[in-house]
């Protein structure tokens, strides 16, 4: 079946309202689907309603940010979860607190850079309880008219440029997270239901050997299965994310991770390859599908 398991909404750093994610999703031919933001589940009452309208199976789920020792910033998704479990509630608000006071540390750093941060949509954010990220503290130096002249001349025209120069490891204004671990992550999911799957990992480690140990780790830890197809995955790394993930027996995923259609990476659903392999779902499949 035609599966799309990361998207995001306004709930967290996507450009739509659930709804509109789930109508788009449908409409591109999608039948299993995930609406996955941020350490945030406020989104998945509305894309279920949405789902049932057009016709969608919708797994209830989350991405949780974790780190492991020197990576800082790696995506556990968890699939399947009671999205209204208190425990898992009060561990998503406590994740999101953490990301709000890294933020506030890589705002001051912007600040020292001489970049000049519109609050205001941050405030907005953390008035309505919703996550704070790189891409919002980026909006907010971007939409910035002080910071025009200087965006210009280092060819910065939106946040996808703008994140690798200044908010990733070794960047002068990043700020690192502080919890959950990885193993953590996986706890949470699997304490609310869920089967946890961790999320494009060449996006965020570059070598070969790096990922395949990475992998033994947090089987270690109870992962559950690989996000293997990506849009930024080559047919390399997806084959051998694949294979490892046949060997010990867990679930593969496919994801285009839909932030809106105007994004410039992740604005079509659908938009990753195979490889002539087939996505691995098991369990994720509902009994009804």
């Amino acid at each position: 079946m035609r599966a799309d398991l990361q998207s995001h909404s306004r709930h967290s750093d996507g450009q739509l309202e659930p709804a509109a994610v789930v109508e788009l999703a449908a409409a591109a031919g999608v039948e299993l689907f995930a609406l996955s933001d941020h350490d945030t589940v406020d989104g998945v009452d509305e894309a279920l309603a949405a789902a049932q309208r057009f016709g969608l199976a919708l797994l209830p789920a989350t991405e949780i940010s974790a780190v492991d020792a020197d990576y800082e910033d790696l995506h556990v998704l968890g699939y399947g979860i009671n999205h209204g479990d208190p425990l898992l509630l009060e561990r998503l608000a406590g994740a999101r607190a953490d990301r709000e006071l890294r933020a506030e540390r890589m705002a001051a750093k912007l600040g020292e850079l001489g970049f000049a941060v519109d609050d205001a949509p941050l405030a907005a954010r953390r008035s309505a309880g919703k996550p704070l990220g790189r891409p919002h503290l980026a909006a907010a130096v971007l939409g910035h008219p002080a910071n025009a002249e200087r965006l210009r001349s280092e060819g910065h025209e939106d946040v996808s440029s703008f994140i690798p120069a200044y908010l990733i490891p070794g960047a002068p204004a990043y700020s690192g997270r502080t919890r959950p671990t990885i193993a953590q992550a996986i706890g949470w999911i699997h304490d609310a239901g869920g089967l946890a799957i961790w999320a494009h990992p060449f996006w965020d480690i570059d070598a070969d050997a790096e990922v395949l140990a990475a992998i033994d780790r947090y089987v270690a830890a109870g992962l559950d299965g690989i996000e293997c197809f990506y849009p930024t995955h080559d047919e390399h790394q997806a084959l051998l994310l694949a294979d490892r993930c046949a060997k010990l027996d867990l679930l593969t995923t496919p994801s285009s991770d839909f932030h809106g259609p105007g994004h410039r990476l992740f604005g079509s659903f659908l938009a990753y390859s195979l490889y002539g392999r087939t996505a691995q779902l098991g369990a994720l499949v509902p009994d009804n599908v």
